[in-house]
């Protein structure tokens, strides 16, 4: 099954928000870049990604999971952008920071560290594998 990384500037929406909202989740909107547009409309409900605090901590601090496929944004005006419904599942037990994911060389190929501004990307199975065991979590 795919899995996925978010970015979020903590100060716009944290992991605190994202856990507080509940099991409803949240709609992951706003995103206005194409090819992270893409990836959501290619998620399915149960793929399960990192939320990754960006700008601020710059660090992997939870893991989420889409219950509701991508819908059209009704804040687009154009009507090409939309997003799916995320809901968080456990936070890391120790968040895992930007550097931390660059000075591991089985993540030297992540796209974190070869397209960071990217918010919404792609993770492969061996590089979600690091990060839990980075970050100290069993599974996820």
């Amino acid at each position: 099954m795919p899995h996925w990384l978010y970015k979020s500037e903590p100060e716009v929406w944290s992991w605190d928000d994202q856990f507080a909202a509940g099991p409803d989740g949240t709609f992951w909107d706003g995103v206005r870049n194409h090819l992270a547009n893409n990836h959501m409309k290619a998620m399915q409900v149960g793929e399960r990604g990192f939320f990754y605090h960006s700008n601020d901590g710059k660090a992997v601090v939870g893991i989420v999971e889409v219950v509701k496929p991508w819908a059209p944004d009704p804040k687009d005006e154009t009507g090409r952008f939309g997003a799916v419904t995320l809901k968080a599942v456990a936070p890391l037990p120790s968040p895992v920071g930007l550097a931390a994911i660059k000075a591991d060389r089985r993540l030297g190929e992540m796209v974190l560290v070869k397209n960071s501004r990217l918010s919404v990307q792609p993770v492969t199975d061996a590089e979600w594998a690091a990060v839990l065991d980075l970050g100290g979590s069993p599974g996820g």
